[in-house]
């Protein structure tokens, strides 16, 4: 079954980016564009279904990580990336080259790998699978 990944990123441009490479490096994708929507879908992740009711959405229940665009202009990237964390998720973060302040906030906040754009244009995808394989319970089990 493929990883299931949550991708915050309100910039259309980079959105499709981040998006594409995932989905080239194997993944499924459950895209967000706010802060609301990542509460939503950790939400519908954590939600226990009740006699009767539908189970979560099959696009947020079983997600395995959160791709997050730190350079969000409607939410704190920051933030995304400790509450996904809270949420047990691992977190991959992009944000600019250069602004090393904000790599340490994402970095200190629980974020694995902060990795620059320059990176995710020229190697999305193997950098998103090789993400991917480190944060896979199951692959750690089998390689002991």
């Amino acid at each position: 079954m493929a990883p299931l990944i949550l991708i915050l990123a309100d910039d259309l441009i980079w959105a499709s980016r981040l998006d594409a490479a995932a989905r080239r490096a194997g993944a499924t994708v459950v895209a967000a564009r706010s802060l609301a929507q990542l509460e939503a879908a950790l939400a519908a992740r954590s939600a226990v279904p009740t006699e009767g009711s539908a189970t979560p959405t099959a696009s947020s229940a079983a997600l395995t990580g959160a791709v997050v665009d730190l350079a969000g202009r409607g939410y704190d990237g920051v933030a995304a990336v400790q509450r996904s964390r809270g949420a047990g998720l691992p977190v991959l973060a992009v944000a600019q080259h250069d602004d090393l302040a904000l790599r340490k906030r994402a970095l200190a906040a629980g974020a694995d790998r902060v990795l620059s754009y320059n990176k995710m244009h020229t190697d999305g995808p193997a950098a998103i699978g090789r993400w991917l394989r480190r944060s896979d319970p199951a692959a750690k089990t089998a390689a002991r």
